[in-house]
């Protein structure tokens, strides 16, 4: 479903002059936030965005390649933007002079991220005193066994988020690393968020969890502590010029927006953290993004996972 601010127009009005066409699988609020901002910044301009989550957005423009019918993608993540370089339905475009830390741009020019969310681990610190256990600082001090039982996480069957813990956990440990996690866990569920609910209520000493999700705890004033280990699992979002869309000028001042200060302002509450230094949650001095050594195909992960641990 498309959500946009009032002003724009919806679904697949034709395009003339000072059109400007977006897909993205963008929140409802970011994307209201950010078309009122560039739209704001740019009346001459007139927007039509059509909102739909990653996977259909991306096969999408894959199946309009011949006959492009939008002109920026944004807000889909790493993969699928990956995804759509390699079937050549985006063209090479990097704004002059964009203030945006070069761990988030493509090396061969094709996107550019905004935002990283990172996954982290909220630790309930009353529980942890209670209990007598040590304060975790590493994913690696998740397989001792003074956490048996102690932490819970999204099956990345059901979850974005436990997708992109384990599969980083598998890719960095191995997959006995994972047999020795699994051993600790003591509830999987479906949401991302979740875990980190449960640890600021007190129903589990750490949650695996991502950055917003875990500070929304810590900013509400519960005894949640938000530990980011040396290795930090992330899911990168960001944008792109389509190739031969309709209207490339007005795709190329949309990028040149997004990816400046102007965008990453707006953004900035939004997100973990920003492609742009000091807009964000998160400062991303203190992180080393993990950059994955392997291509990971998520459905075959799934099965695998689920063949181990779904029994």
């Amino acid at each position: 479903m498309a959500s946009v601010a009032a002003a724009l127009v919806l679904g697949g009005t034709p395009a003339g002059a000072g059109d400007l066409i977006l897909y993205t699988a963008s929140n409802p609020k970011i994307e209201k936030d950010v078309m009122a901002a560039f739209m704001k910044a740019h009346p001459e301009i007139k927007v039509s965005a059509i909102n739909d989550s990653t996977g259909p957005i991306t096969e999408r423009i894959i199946a309009e390649k011949a006959n492009p019918q939008a002109d920026v993608v944004w807000m889909i993540n790493d993969i699928a933007l990956e995804q759509l370089k390699e079937a050549g339905a985006l063209e090479p475009y990097e704004p002059d002079n964009s203030p945006v830390d070069d761990a988030f741009k493509d090396a061969d020019g094709f996107y550019m991220g905004h935002n990283a969310t990172i996954m982290g681990m909220a630790v309930n610190t009353k529980l942890l005193k209670e209990k007598g256990l040590p304060m975790p600082t590493s994913w690696e001090d998740l397989i001792k066994p003074a956490y048996k039982g102690q932490i819970t996480i999204a099956a990345p069957t059901k979850s974005g988020t436990g997708l992109s813990i384990f599969s980083t956990m598998v890719d960095a440990f191995g997959w006995n690393f994972i047999d020795n996690v699994h051993q600790n866990i003591f509830q999987y569920n479906s949401s991302g968020s979740a875990a980190a609910r449960q640890t600021g209520r007190g129903e589990t000493v750490i949650g695996l969890s991502y950055d917003t999700a875990i500070l929304q705890q810590v900013n509400a004033g519960m005894p949640v502590e938000m530990v980011i280990g040396r290795i930090s699992p992330n899911v990168m979002e960001g944008a792109g010029l389509i190739a031969g869309g309709p209207n490339a000028a007005e795709g190329k001042v949309f990028m040149d927006w997004l990816m400046g200060e102007p965008g990453a302002k707006v953004l900035a509450p939004h997100v973990g953290i920003g492609a742009v230094p000091g807009f964000g949650n998160v400062d991303l001095a203190g992180v080393h993004l993990w950059k994955m050594r392997r291509p990971l195909d998520a459905n075959e992960f799934k099965r695998s996972w689920a063949a181990k641990y779904e029994k």
